[in-house]
């Protein structure tokens, strides 16, 4: 029996880690409801991200706040993965949290062993990412917060940080989570961040 080969193009396999990696290291993305965690993971990771998207109900518009993201018809429901090779010898892991209320619990065991995490707003929805905050503050887990504007920034820094009564020690940077080297430009701001308090601490 003749057979054909199809000649569908098959997708590039990931990128493998280099045998000399021996240092994982892990940030969280953490914000409200809609505010981008999974497009920003998206647009860094070197991988095909896992993310556990699914479509929304109707029965989801009773549970879940809607105001100011009435478009959006997918959320997170469990959390989304990422990966960014650092160097030969680190490999950098994201999870992104989903942000409806419900789910918060899961936002603990995320923090566990993170190196630090992003905290990514919304001024449509500012008042979802008090929690988020507040929890990071409590475990001491080193965090950036994030203005996803869109590319349309409308508020200003410092209207943002008066809004969230922001340290002012804490990092307030803006993205467009859509955007890789906007993404990668807050992750490379908590490193530093990171890097500040490693510093401060040794003295």
């Amino acid at each position: 029996m003749h057979s054909t080969t199809s000649e569908t193009p098959t997708a590039d396999p990931p990128p493998s880690l280099p045998p000399t990696v021996d240092q994982a290291l892990k940030i969280a993305v953490v914000g409200g409801f809609g505010v981008g965690k999974t497009t920003l993971v998206r647009a860094v990771s070197e991988i095909r991200p896992l993310n556990t998207e699914e479509t929304m109900t109707r029965a989801g518009t009773d549970v879940d706040d809607l105001n100011g993201v009435e478009d959006k018809n997918t959320t997170t429901v469990a959390f989304d993965f990422g990966r960014i090779t650092l160097d030969s010898t680190s490999v950098l892991y994201l999870f992104g949290a989903p942000g409806q209320q419900r789910f918060w619990f899961l936002w603990d065991r995320l923090f566990s062993g993170s190196l630090g995490a992003v905290v990514l707003v919304d001024t449509r929805r500012l008042g979802d990412s008090f929690f988020a905050i507040d929890r990071l503050e409590a475990q001491g887990t080193p965090f950036v917060v994030a203005h996803n504007d869109f590319g349309a920034a409308e508020h200003s820094l410092d209207d943002i940080r008066a809004a969230l009564d922001l340290d002012p020690a804490v990092p307030l940077v803006r993205c467009d989570a859509r955007d890789r080297d906007s993404a990668k430009g807050v992750l490379i701001a908590l490193i530093e961040h990171i890097r500040t308090l490693i510093a401060e601490a040794r003295r």
